[in-house]
């Protein structure tokens, strides 16, 4: 495995890039890297576009759906049965690269991890930064929600970053690159695979790309590098707050938004 197939990213250029309309998916595609730097292939949610399919060992049947309701035809999905805890909870996925962490190959002064990754028989050392707040965001949404981690990047990386980011055990699942649905050279995180009503599921990602097949369930978040004055996790508890007392998340998401 090439060195550059294991985390998924964007670079700072094409998070200066202006989105546009949530539900256009050739626009939201159009946000994730066509570069092919060392770590791309670790952290990348682009993989060829050569119509490549995922690995034979992806779970659950390869669905493409609009928003709505769970499908009622059985299918292998993603999540087991809530716990009894959550079973009244709404479903929130979280994304990691850009949305809670940075991680760079490069060596990095005030990194909070270093993840020692094995490719091809070379251990590279991963350097992780924390995204400010995340903390208290993570202890909070573990309080508010059924939380699910569902990355693009690949589980020997992403799952000892999660280990270490996540002190209160506030996923209660973890999904990697192979749980993803390929679809026009991105990796699509397909919420109709969770085996949840939609009405009660969320998604907080950095790229539109990532929720393509459900923009009406995503609570965007800008993409994050290294400004450690940011805020942005912080200042969307309200937001999350106000969203965990409804019975349906889309009389919240499709109302118009401030700025939209």
């Amino acid at each position: 495995m090439d060195s550059s197939a294991v985390i998924t990213q964007i670079s700072k250029e094409e998070a200066r890039s202006p989105l546009r309309g949530k539900g256009d998916q050739k626009s939201a595609a159009s946000q994730k890297p066509r570069n092919r730097g060392i770590f791309h292939s670790l952290f990348c949610c682009v993989c060829r576009e050569d119509g490549e399919a995922l690995p034979a060992h992806s779970g659950a049947p390869l669905l493409v759906e609009e928003n709505g309701a769970v499908p009622k035809t059985p299918v292998q999905y993603l999540l087991p049965e809530a716990k009894a805890q959550d079973s009244d909870k709404i479903c929130v996925v979280i994304d990691l690269d850009e949305t809670l962490v940075h991680s760079s190959f490069k060596p990095v002064n005030n990194a909070d991890f270093i993840i020692p990754v094995e490719i091809d028989g070379v251990v590279h050392q991963v350097y992780v930064l924390k995204r400010p707040h995340v903390d208290e965001f993570l202890q909070r949404m573990g309080e508010l929600f059924e939380c699910v981690l569902f990355t693009a990047s690949l589980a020997k990386y992403a799952d000892p970053v999660a280990d270490l980011l996540d002190k209160w055990g506030a996923f209660r699942a973890r999904l990697f690159r192979e749980s993803c649905v390929f679809h026009r050279g991105n990796y699509v995180k397909d919420l109709s695979r969770l085996g949840r009503d939609l009405r009660r599921v969320l998604i907080l990602d950095n790229s539109p790309a990532s929720y393509v097949f459900h923009p009406d369930n995503a609570v965007p978040v800008a993409s994050w590098f290294d400004n450690m004055s940011d805020t942005e996790l912080h200042d969307l508890l309200p937001f999350f707050e106000q969203l965990s007392r409804v019975d349906d998340v889309y009389s919240v998401l499709r109302q118009p938004r401030p700025g939209s």
